[in-house]
């Protein structure tokens, strides 16, 4: 079993990786592209949350915020809002 050490970090890693691929789909003005911003912006959010609770040695939540933001970008691949490579381990469309 990962120590939370470990697994922290690697769902950190995840959330980075999945935020680097992830690039909006919906055309440029349109509400659809409005979610797929807010979604990015909550993932990033997370992201920021999630580095902040680690250097607070908090890694129950920072693992936690990692995950969350993660799940943003994976909902929003599979509403269709980003353009995802479908062939990795980063999301689960």
């Amino acid at each position: 079993m990962a120590d939370i050490v470990e697994k922290t970090d690697r769902y950190e890693e995840l959330l980075s990786e999945a935020l680097a691929e992830a690039t909006v789909a919906p055309p440029e003005g349109t509400p659809l592209e409005t979610a797929a911003a807010e979604y990015l912006e909550m993932a990033r959010s997370y992201r920021e949350d999630g580095r902040h609770f680690r250097e607070q040695d908090d890694l129950v939540n920072a693992l936690a915020a990692f995950s969350y933001g993660h799940a943003w970008l994976d909902a929003g691949a599979r509403l269709g809002l980003f353009e995802v490579p479908t062939e990795d381990h980063l999301f689960t469309v």
